[in-house]
């Protein structure tokens, strides 16, 4: 089966480039869209150079903001916002428009049968998924398998498109892509030229690779970005209670960004989350974990998922908070082609 697949997915796998993709255009207008309105030419390259590289991306940024941008008046932030109301709508739509919109959803197979179905289909774009668990539950073998699958046709769950990787641990490994890349029937040296990635070693570093990556969101197909893991840095740059009001805020800046990202280049952003034990927790509740990162976390996720081990190589995921999916459990395991189905 997988061999008469390979070389019918070799020719498929080139990736769609931007200009190819017809349905694609009407996800996001292009900033350049406002010379057309009477922008300044260069007032859309000081947009641009502040990471704003789309219409849609810039109604979601405040007015206090644009202002901030150097050489941006308020009178010429006004003006802006108004060529830009022009051409994106971002009122009221109906329910049935709203239907509709979601049908531009891509859902990423993760590699196994049943955490697909407990997902609706797998990791969705346009939406924030968290996994969290302890070490060693499997968070980041989902990464690396997904780094993998989302390159794959979409008539084959995937979602042909190039990813993007943030690691602020230091738990990448190129070479773990090669075997699941295989798994796949894909070429390993394409997969791996298709995943950007970088170390990020302080929360600010993380969120300016962040704004950094609208740029080459808005020139190349990318279907996922993967930040491993979202607290990480935030636990260390910030310490004791005196400094948890100001980490929380700026963990809400940051997650404020990515979600921004997801909608606006219909990304499926997958984070990975620490979990601090929970003394308050008592001795009736059966695992006194939560996950890290608080409810400014907890209400900027769109589905929560809890990881944890089973027996051998085998996980169990559980849907902890999802706007549309039941809480249930899928079993899977960790092989070295990545996330497969548990065999029992």
């Amino acid at each position: 089966m997988i061999s008469s697949l390979k070389s019918e997915e070799q020719s498929q796998l080139q990736l769609v480039e931007r200009e190819d993709i017809e349905d694609e255009e009407d996800l996001f207008e292009s900033i350049d869209k406002l010379i057309s309105q009477g922008i300044n030419a260069g007032d859309v390259k000081k947009l641009q150079d502040a990471g704003i590289y789309t219409c849609n991306g810039l109604m979601m940024h405040t007015k206090k903001n644009l202002t901030g941008i150097k050489g941006l008046s308020e009178a010429k932030v006004d003006k802006i916002c108004e060529a830009a109301e022009k051409i994106v709508n971002f009122g009221y739509i109906t329910g049935s428009d709203a239907l509709l919109k979601r049908k531009s959803v891509v859902r990423i197979t993760t590699g196994s049968q049943a955490f697909d179905e407990l997902l609706g289909g797998g990791i969705e774009t346009l939406a924030i998924t968290e996994a969290f668990g302890e070490f060693r539950s499997g968070k980041t073998q989902l990464a690396h398998t997904l780094c993998v699958s989302t390159q794959l046709p979409t008539q084959m769950r995937g979602g042909n498109g190039k990813v993007a990787y943030i690691d602020t641990e230091g738990t990448f490994r190129p070479d773990r892509i090669i075997p699941i890349a295989e798994r796949f029937g894909m070429d390993p040296g394409a997969v791996l030229d298709n995943i950007i990635y970088a170390r990020a070693y302080t929360y600010e570093h993380q969120y300016n690779l962040l704004l950094g990556l609208a740029a080459k969101m808005s020139e190349e197909p990318f279907r996922l970005l993967i930040v491993d893991s979202v607290i990480a840095l935030f636990r260390v740059d910030f310490t004791g209670r005196g400094e948890l009001a100001d980490r929380q805020q700026k963990l809400a800046q940051m997650l404020s960004r990515l979600i921004k990202i997801a909608e606006e280049f219909n990304v499926a952003v997958y984070m990975t989350n620490q979990v601090i034990a929970d003394p308050g927790g008592g001795v009736f509740i059966s695992d006194p974990k939560k996950p890290a990162g608080g409810h400014v976390l907890a209400h900027a996720a769109t589905i929560r998922l809890m990881f944890r081990k089973g027996k051998g190589e085998q996980r169990v995921c559980k849907v902890f908070d999802a706007p549309n999916l039941p809480e249930a459990e899928a079993v899977f395991q960790i092989s070295s082609g990545g996330i497969v189905d548990a065999k029992d």
